[in-house]
């Protein structure tokens, strides 16, 4: 939640703190904001599932929900029940059974069990549901979204199908251009995202974005995982994106991909996998070194395609090497570098095809001298299978 106290100008001419500050209640599905409450008004999102694309956008007045609160049968009868006026308070079992007989009145299907108890207590179906208060459907105000190939809201559709809102928005997020008569309140911009009224930025899960500079504000949790520059937000903002600002350089560069097939459950599962390949990695690394362009760097790569392979598929994980090294020519990656690691991911890759556990499969190639280096591997010192695993590497 948050509260906004905004200034006003009285009648002397002097800006003052409005008394009552502007509470907003937000609410959350996972990493998805789906409520957004004021005084007034509660705005609650539908999404595209396991995405962050919106679909559907309700509005309901304040006024309206509270009409549309109504008590259960035992809520009543407990409150009316007494003659006193002080209400009276029934056993679960007992609230329980007259639950489950309102839920049978509203939908006109009263069982034979539940006409035999009401005659045991000297009642019939027809009072009771006279007792029942009637439910009333608050009016709302549903739009449906019309996004871009990202996720990105570029439209309101109405009901009556006419355009209630509306806007442009350059490559990095940026509003160009707004038409809202409605005054909608439509916060949602790239993928994961939400505009920030107050600070002009963009909340993007783990940080705050800036659109104006294309970059993020803070730097990336995950440290240089992430890549060299712990700033920056995917350098093909058109075809990449970056749902919850934490990408490793293998994610950013595939998370349209990932994203694409498998939603918002695929990104975290690459984004562990990324992590649990490093993870495995240095401990590679402890034990034979080469954490760059040696040993320990080629179990890395054969066993992040390994990884990915079993979780997404051949296809994709291929594609997935392929764009990191890409990313890497960009950042000026000699080409020998590049020839090495795409062995490597072609290693891992049948590792994950057919073999149960990637790191025992890739210490595997690297005893027996599969695996690639720029001045060559050699497996003087063999690993031992329980002595190369560890939590982070097991798979």
């Amino acid at each position: 939640a948050k509260r906004v106290w905004r200034r006003e100008r009285d009648l002397t001419g002097w800006m003052s703190l409005s008394r009552k500050p502007e509470e907003t209640w937000y609410g959350w599905d996972g990493d998805r904001l789906t409520t957004v409450q004021t005084d007034t008004t509660r705005i609650q999102t539908v999404y595209q599932p396991g995405s962050f694309a919106p679909l559907i956008r309700i509005e309901t007045d304040n006024g309206e929900r509270e009409k549309a609160q109504c008590r259960s049968l035992a809520e009543k009868i407990q409150q009316e029940g007494s003659e006193d006026g002080h209400g009276v308070v029934f056993p679960a079992e007992l609230v329980g059974l007259l639950d489950r007989l309102e839920g049978e009145i509203r939908a006109n299907c009263v069982s034979s069990e539940s006409r035999q108890w009401l005659a045991q207590c000297g009642l019939t179906v027809e009072r009771l549901a006279a007792q029942i208060e009637p439910v009333y459907l608050p009016e709302r105000k549903i739009h449906l979204y019309h996004c871009d190939h990202r996720g990105l809201p570029l439209a309101l559709i109405s009901e009556d199908g006419n355009t209630a809102w509306s806007a442009e928005y350059d490559e990095w997020g940026n509003q160009l251009n707004e038409e809202n008569p409605h005054h909608l309140h439509q916060p949602y911009r790239l993928p994961g995202q939400q505009y920030d009224k107050e600070s002009g930025l963009y909340y993007n899960r783990h940080r705050y974005y800036d659109p104006l500079q294309g970059r993020y504000i803070t730097p990336d949790p995950i440290g240089l995982r992430g890549g060299w520059n712990m700033y920056q937000y995917p350098l093909n903002p058109i075809q990449v994106i970056d749902p919850m600002g934490l990408d490793a350089i293998e994610n950013m560069t595939s998370g349209g991909l990932i994203y694409a097939v498998s939603g918002v459950p695929g990104l975290i599962a690459a984004n562990s996998i990324t992590n649990s390949a490093y993870q495995f990695g240095y401990d590679m690394d402890a034990i034979v070194g080469g954490a760059h362009n040696g040993a320990a760097d080629a179990m890395r790569h054969c066993y992040l395609m390994c990884r990915m392979t079993k979780t997404f598929g051949s296809t994709i994980a291929d594609v997935i090497g392929k764009n990191h090294e890409a990313a890497g020519d960009r950042q000026g990656q000699p080409a020998k570098e590049r020839i090495m690691d795409l062995k490597n991911n072609t290693v891992g890759i049948a590792c994950g095809d057919f073999s149960a556990k990637c790191s025992d499969a890739c210490i595997e190639k690297y005893n027996t001298g599969q695996l690639f280096g720029l001045d060559g591997i050699k497996a003087d010192n063999p690993i031992k299978t329980k002595q190369g695993s560890s939590d982070a590497s097991n798979y």
